[in-house]
């Protein structure tokens, strides 16, 4: 509507107020989804990650959609036991390179990466073979899975470690690898 001379009329200007507001808060709730915090860091998922209900032990869980072809569950965990609890960065290191095994039934070959993001320490691991650490007291002694892959990183925040553990069939990890990436990338201090 009008009030003449194409000027519109203010009922008009209210709801188009209204409208540009209401389009604002949703897209920066939307984007406040995905960020996640602990330990005094903060990350960014990835929008293709869909983040699952909080789970004991758990800082987040995000499940991953596998590439075509393959099959098993793919996920990113995020753990935080506290200021001063987990273990350290070594011991974390090998537990998770124990977990992946080659052919000959001994660890899998690993690459582990050292790098600082925005100031925060971070080590990454990667190991592809038969995955064994989806056992354990919580899960109900599960068998392994041999052509999986695993990329883990221990953030080292203020308020302790964060531990990031991507997990899956080999080829599912492969294509979420730079997703990983960018979620390491989008570390930094909480405010």
């Amino acid at each position: 509507l009008f009030c003449g001379a194409g000027i519109p009329f203010p009922g008009d200007i209210l709801k188009s107020m209204r409208n540009v507001v209401f389009a604002a808060l949703l897209t920066v709730s939307s984007a406040a989804v995905f960020a996640e915090s602990a330990a005094g860091v903060r990350w960014t998922a990835p929008a293709a990650w869909k983040a699952e209900a909080a789970r004991p032990m758990r800082a987040a869980t995000y499940s991953i959609p596998n590439v075509a072809g393959e099959s098993g569950t793919a996920e990113c965990v995020v753990n935080y036991f506290g200021p001063g609890q987990g273990g350290d960065v070594a011991a974390n290191m090998e537990r998770w390179r124990g977990q992946v095994l080659g052919a000959d039934g001994k660890p899998a070959t690993a690459k582990i990466d050292k790098r600082t993001v925005r100031g925060v320490p971070i080590t990454v691991i990667d190991a592809s073979g038969t995955y064994t650490g989806m056992g354990g007291p919580m899960m109900g002694g599960a068998k392994p899975v041999a052509g999986y892959r695993l990329i883990g990183a221990i953030v080292e925040g203020p308020g302790g470690s964060v531990f990031f553990k991507l997990t899956g069939p080999a080829k599912t990890i492969a294509a979420q690898q730079k997703n990983f990436e960018q979620l390491l990338a989008s570390i930094q201090l909480d405010k």
